[in-house]
């Protein structure tokens, strides 16, 4: 079934060609039949989301243009035909879809704060000894524990709680004997 003219093992043709002549049953069946392939047709091509509504359009097209199709000529290439335009008109639609501007209500958070504050505090741990710095950055900023942090940089444990205890005074003192900026 890789190829279009293969595309009736089933004798789909058959089945059109006595819908065109009145029958309902063999229609019924027909669509029913046509319904798996297609779903596969369009699994290849488009996103989950589109493959139900591509599968009924082209159900729908099928039916509407049932009258068109030559019962001399091979049903798989005019199925085929009909799928790749209901293809092409979903990919159509996807991409007047993706051009639409978003609203100028759309809410999005400030980082304005979060940015000025991760830019002091890095500027202050510039003033730690580089030990120091590290571990308070492990520790109090990536929450890492004691123990992590100490084989992360290779300080023992206690090391690793001093270098904070003092980095941390260092920089309360930094910070006390500068004024705000307000």
């Amino acid at each position: 079934m890789n190829d279009a003219a293969d595309l009736d093992p089933h004798g789909w043709g058959r089945m059109m060609a006595a819908a065109q002549a009145g029958e309902a049953a063999p229609y019924r069946r027909l669509l029913a039949e046509l319904r798996p392939w297609l779903l596969r047709y369009f699994r290849r091509r488009l996103p989950p989301s589109s493959v139900e509504d591509a599968v009924q359009d082209t159900l729908l097209a099928i039916h509407a243009k049932r009258h068109t199709w030559d019962p001399s000529r091979p049903f798989g290439p005019w199925l085929a035909g009909i799928a790749r335009y209901k293809w092409v008109d979903r990919l159509r639609a996807a991409g007047r879809h993706a051009a639409d501007e978003l609203p100028e209500t759309l809410s999005t958070p400030d980082h304005e704060a979060a940015v000025t504050s991760a830019a002091a505090l890095t500027g202050l741990l510039l003033n730690l000894k580089p030990a120091q710095a590290e571990v308070i950055r492990l520790v109090k900023l990536d929450g890492l524990s004691i123990e992590e942090a100490a084989a992360r940089t290779g300080q023992s444990p206690a090391l690793v709680k001093v270098n904070i205890h003092r980095g941390l005074g260092r920089l309360a003192q930094i910070i006390e004997s500068h004024p705000d900026a307000d």
